[in-house]
């Protein structure tokens, strides 16, 4: 055999009842679903952006329920169109690639966040208050930025969670992610985008994100902390 060929769904089950691990099977099976998409280059994103956005979609249609921590940025339910244009700039400026279509990305991003309009789903997201006072992109990109959280924590199905920077903390991970229900971590590095898929993992980060969710302040307190950045930019 030369392990080029990939096991089928039922090759897995086959093995993991002759193993005596039945109890692994999802995860496997989840795993050799996901292998050759769990990582992927930000430079390689932005040659096939349209294609993965479309494989994407699926996904943010089927899900009731997303959930977003990020450390340094904004994600896409609450972006500003100011702040992808920025974003997607910076983006291939970075990995010294050749920008995509933006106008193009913008559109597909922008129709993406009216999955949110039926009420159907909801969005819980959380970010850091460094976010809010980081100034990547100039200053009229980041006040119309942190005015879209504002109008965005009006919205009954989006909460809007600030983590603060002094206070108690479980812990602060580096890297962004996202949550699809539970089917579903998408994770953003450096240099590249990871998708988890692996029922253990999910549950790790299911658990991490209410940990977070704990340390952070909403309502009164979280538009108070978004204010206090725009002033900031004054």
């Amino acid at each position: 055999m030369s392990g080029r060929t990939p096991p089928t769904e039922k090759d897995i089950e086959i093995w993991c009842h002759f193993c005596g691990v039945p109890e692994e099977i999802p995860g496997l099976i989840a795993a050799s679903r996901n292998v050759e998409s769990a990582y992927i280059e930000w430079r390689q994103f932005q040659r096939s952006q349209k294609h993965l956005n479309e494989m994407r979609l699926k996904l943010y249609e089927e899900s009731q329920v997303y959930r977003f921590y990020s450390s340094t940025t904004f994600p896409w339910p609450v972006q500003a169109t100011g702040y992808m244009r920025a974003l997607m700039l910076r983006s291939a400026e970075l990995h010294r690639s050749d920008p995509p279509d933006i106008e193009d990305a913008i559109r597909v991003r922008v129709d993406r966040q009216r999955l949110l309009d039926d009420g159907t789903r909801r969005a819980a997201i959380l970010v850091e208050e460094s976010a809010l006072r980081a100034q990547p992109f100039p200053r009229d990109v980041m006040r119309e930025q942190l005015n879209r959280l504002l109008v965005m924590m009006r919205r009954p199905n989006v909460s809007l969670g600030v983590v603060p920077t002094q206070g108690r903390r479980v812990q602060k991970p580096a890297e962004n992610f996202h949550l699809y229900d539970e089917v579903q971590v998408f994770i953003e590095l450096l240099t590249a985008a990871v998708t988890i898929t692996q029922p253990r993992e999910i549950a790790l980060y299911v658990q991490l994100f209410e940990d977070l969710a704990a340390d952070a302040v909403y309502g009164r307190k979280a538009r108070a902390l978004i204010n206090a950045a725009m002033e900031f930019l004054d």
